[in-house]
């Protein structure tokens, strides 16, 4: 074993395989012109050659059905009158190609639809040259690279030697945007969704566009090399390929954060070779792989893109150089033999070979694997619409199995909707408790910390003798109302019995706790035990924290106890049956206080101004009357809930324990004013004891 790790990949098999003779296209007259473009175009339908022609420019357009060698004398697309340097297909017209001249026009063509490469002739038997629909004109000088927009209908992208980008709008022949550059365009590419443009010049500067502002989002250092580069969008991704040369003339590749340009790439530069060809890029956003074919060498390496990376996969290597190359749209592929690219290079400029790239797979079914939903021939937005900056994802989607079954291709929009999500329209009941949860915790996190706590009672163990008498007096009489208060709660059994009832009942109905998700147990207790108050009189209120936690902590062992026993009922708080009880529990609120009610009512006590000691003291007694009161009503429940038979329903256990959870709700919320009521009487005597310092200072 050699030890050499093998990076996984579904791709890592891939290899292209040329087309037999007899499918090849021969007998071709490709330009000489030494532009730098991609000499062809292909789309499902036809192939658009640079042809080498004279008595000005001219380009022939090869169905892809009529395969073998060319007759002598060829119908040709004329009209411009210089060389054609570059041309492009309407990705949602087949019938549609622009080109770009050496004359600095814009032709537009159409293709009619009983077009033969070798048979469209006129009555005399002499092939019939076709003329433009029409010509876009504004460019200076002449225009090297035409490009139509990839969501848009009828907008079309060009540079040209004037040092501009212009955007068009083919059908009415308006000039829509201009992006002016310091030097001369080489490459240029559209972002997935069409809102951005990315170019190369020679200024050897890479930017990237934002169309309809006309402005340069993002701007950084390119190729270091003299000769041209290329720059490719990687399909859905803010990410961009770039093909160039190195100071040394090492081609190169390099990956780009398409909005950080000034950052550098990513990585730093792959370099490939020292071939002095230019490397066109090309890249399949349906399986990430980049193309790159060398110009004036029979090689295609192709690298799988993932993590910002470059893996290289494998290379197709020739004897026959090209001087073109092109890729056909996705939907073109054969879905039945695994192929994932058909592509077509010029050989020695008399000859284009169908090259196929393939996925080997044993399985004769549709493999979903390698063909995702990829763009359709369907617009996804007219010219008007993008310029009034409508938003679109990306292409409209179509699911590949179609081409496998034969099918109408299943159309996938990607337009932006603010339509609510199915999520975003559930029922406004279950996410309405939360806020309310919510602000109590808000309220309830003003009470005194226990640092701040601590700090007064330092500082009135420092005080004089009259002080310490004054709060011992105090301190005696808030003991002697807590303890009566404890006292009353403690002798009332009435609780524990109506909780023992209904856990018996829930062990045999096997119902869930309503309580469960609502109650708040454990947040209660740790705010109770966080409100110690350690002053002079603290022993009384001591006593009174001690008995509140030994009634908590008996009442959450025994709400606990039908929790475990009750955990797999599948019972839905909201089912339809419940309604007339919500209503009955409603009532209860508005007769006995509603929890929203008594949540207010610390907030209130926290913006009292300080008060006496001995009116402090005498407001004590009212918490007392709550807590008999609610023993009182506890008491009766329990009473009712011992009197329910044992075969109650489901039903009626869960009635019974939301009953016990809003009484004792409103029981917890009556020792929480207990408690503040004591904050304020240690307000007090903060306010005191600071008058007694300034008097004695």
């Amino acid at each position: 074993m050699s030890g050499k790790f093998v990076r996984a990949s579904k791709y890592r098999h891939v290899y292209g395989q040329v087309a037999k003779k007899e499918r090849q296209y021969e007998n071709i007259r490709l330009t000489n012109n030494a532009w730098d473009s991609n000499l062809i175009k292909v789309n499902p339908k036809f192939i658009s050659v640079n042809w080498n022609s004279s008595g000005g420019g001219a380009f022939a357009v090869i169905p892809l059905n009529e395969v073998g060698k060319a007759p002598d004398q060829v119908p040709l697309f004329r009209g411009h009158t210089a060389h054609v340097l570059d041309t492009d297909f309407d990705p949602f017209n087949d019938n549609i190609i622009a080109s770009g001249s050496d004359d600095g026009k814009i032709g537009i063509w159409e293709i009619p639809e009983d077009y033969s490469f070798h048979h469209y002739t006129n009555s005399e038997g002499e092939p019939k040259d076709l003329q433009p629909k029409k010509f876009l004109t504004g460019h200076g000088r002449k225009v090297g690279h035409v490009l139509f927009h990839p969501t848009a209908r009828n907008v079309l992208a060009s540079s040209s030697l004037d040092h501009t980008v212009r955007i068009w709008d083919v059908e009415s022949g308006k000039e829509l945007f201009t992006l002016k550059h310091p030097d001369m365009v080489t490459s240029m590419s559209f972002s997935y969704d069409g809102n951005h443009l990315a170019t190369v010049s020679r200024d050897k500067k890479l930017r990237v566009w934002d169309i309809r502002e006309e402005k340069i989002v993002s701007e950084g250092q390119a190729h270091t090399g003299a000769k041209n580069q290329r720059v490719v969008w990687l399909g859905n991704s803010d990410r961009l390929a770039t093909t160039g040369f190195s100071k040394l003339s090492d081609r190169q590749i390099g990956i780009w954060d398409a909005f950080g340009l000034e950052k550098g790439d990513l990585g730093g530069f792959y370099t490939v070779d020292q071939s002095s060809g230019i490397l066109m890029p090309f890249f399949d956003d349906s399986n990430k792989i980049l193309y790159l074919v060398g110009k004036g060498d029979g090689n295609i390496r192709y690298y799988e893109f993932q993590n910002d990376e470059l893996f290289e996969l494998s290379e197709f290597q020739s004897i026959d150089p090209q001087r073109g190359f092109a890729a056909a749209p996705r939907r073109a592929v054969s879905v039945k033999d695994n192929e994932v690219l058909k592509a077509y290079k010029t050989v020695n400029d008399h000859c284009i070979e169908p090259i196929s790239f393939y996925v080997p797979r044993k399985s004769d079914s549709f493999q979903e694997d390698i063909y995702p939903d990829a763009p359709s021939g369907t617009a996804a937005l007219t010219a008007d619409e993008w310029v009034s900056k409508k938003p679109v994802d990306g292409p409209v989607l179509f699911n590949m199995s179609s081409l496998y079954n034969g099918s109408e291709p299943v159309l996938k929009p990607t337009e932006k909707t603010s339509s609510p999500s199915a999520a975003d329209k559930a029922s406004p009941s279950v996410p309405a408790a939360k806020p309310e949860k919510d602000s109590s915790k808000e309220k309830n996190d003003k009470s005194p910390t226990k640092e701040e706590q601590t700090e007064v009672a330092e500082a009135s163990q420092t005080q004089s003798s009259s002080v310490a008498r004054e709060v011992g007096a105090l301190g005696s009489s808030s003991s002697t109302l807590s303890s009566d208060a404890n006292d009353a709660l403690k002798e009332d059994k009435s609780v524990d019995k109506l909780l023992q009832k209904s856990s018996e009942l829930d062990s045999v109905n096997g119902a869930e706790d309503p309580s469960k998700e609502t109650s708040g147990w454990d947040d209660e207790d740790d705010e109770i035990e966080t409100l110690k108050f350690e002053q002079t009189g603290k022993k009384a209120a001591d006593k009174t924290e001690t008995s509140v936690k030994d009634l908590k902590t008996e009442n959450k062992c025994e709400v606990e106890k039908p929790k475990s026993e009750v955990e797999g009922s599948e019972l839905k708080p909201e089912t339809p049956a419940l309604k007339p009880k919500e209503q009955e529990v409603r009532q209860q609120k508005q007769e006995n206080g509603s929890p929203a009610t008594l949540q207010r009512k610390p907030e209130a006590a926290e913006t009292k101004t300080a008060a006496a000691g001995s009116q402090n003291a005498s407001n004590q007694e009212n918490p007392a009357e709550k807590k008999t009161a609610a023993a009182k009503a506890t008491s009766t429940k329990a009473e009712q809930a011992s009197s329910a038979p044992k075969s109650l329903g489901l039903k009626q256990s869960v009635e019974k324990l939301s009953d016990l959870v809003l009484e004792l709700d409103r029981v917890v919320a009556d020792l929480r004013q207990s408690s503040l009521d004591k904050d304020n009487r240690l307000k007090a005597l903060e306010a005191k004891i600071e008058q007694l310092v300034k008097a004695e200072n």
